[in-house]
Order: structure tokens, then sequence, then C-alpha cells
């Protein structure tokens, strides 16, 4: 299904790209979400009607991460956890007790906007990138020391 894009979304396109998606991609979630307009002439017009306001929502967004950069820099994020002698953890730390790190420090972001590959598992210092923007990230540090 071609879809005009309404905000920008990771991995997809930015605002106003014509991209295609699968249709239950689209049906279950952009649509639901407001985030695109099915391609037609009609929504086509639409578009170049509600183009300057879908702009200035984007940069209200953009502000916002801009804002959570600035006070993710100066976190130091530090967790304490049960490890064996050979310094593995029981169990790990996911993006959701990261996400709730970063809550209890008045940051608000998504699962999605945390890239990390694997879950934390043993002692020691971990970096992850944080990416509240399409294009705007920043090295968020995280130490893991034993309990």
């Amino acid at each position: 299904m071609r879809v005009i894009l309404t905000t920008n979304i990771k991995k997809l396109g930015k605002i106003g790209d014509l991209v295609e998606v699968k249709n239950g991609f689209a049906r279950n979630f952009l649509l639901p979400n407001n985030m695109v307009l099915r391609e037609n002439k009609k929504n086509l017009e639409y578009y170049e009607k509600i183009k300057e306001e879908i702009k200035n929502k984007e940069e209200k967004k953009l502000e916002e991460a801009k804002k959570v950069i600035e006070r993710i820099k100066n976190l130091n994020i530090i967790f304490y956890k049960e490890a064996d002698e050979k310094d593995q953890l029981y169990g790990s730390i996911s993006k959701k007790e990261i996400i709730n790190q970063l809550k209890n420090n008045d940051v608000n972001i998504h699962s999605d906007d945390i890239e990390m590959q694997n879950p934390i598992r043993e002692l020691g210092e971990y970096e992850i990138a944080i990416s509240p923007y399409l294009n705007i990230s920043h090295t968020l540090k995280i130490k893991v020391n034993k309990n």
C-alpha cells in the first residue's frame, strides 16, 4: 500500500514522503495512529492544506527531543544488581529497566528510542545510544555494580 507520511518515522521516511508499506502495517498501526494518509488525489490535496500544521508539530517534537538530550547529558545511571563470582548478573538489564530509571530522573522516552543490541548481562560499564528524534542521538553511559 502506498501512503503519505504525516510524521517522521524511523526506518521509514520523513514527513511528506510517499512510501510503500505492507497492508497490515498500514491498517493496524500507521492509519489508526494518524501517522499516514492513503495515497489518492483527495488525500494529496488534503496533505497540501495541512502541511504547515504538521511541520509545526514536528518542530515542537524536535525541540522536545533536544531538551531530552540535554537532560540525558547530565545523567549518571548506575544499577546495583546481584551477580555471581564471574560477574554474570542473575537476570539482565533490559530497555524497560533503563526507561524506568530515566523516568525517575524526569526523562520520558519510548522503547524505540533506545538502541542496544542485547540486554546487559554482566557487571561493568556500557554505552547505549538514545535517539528520541530522527538524526538526533546521544550516547548514555550505564554502570552496573555488584549489590
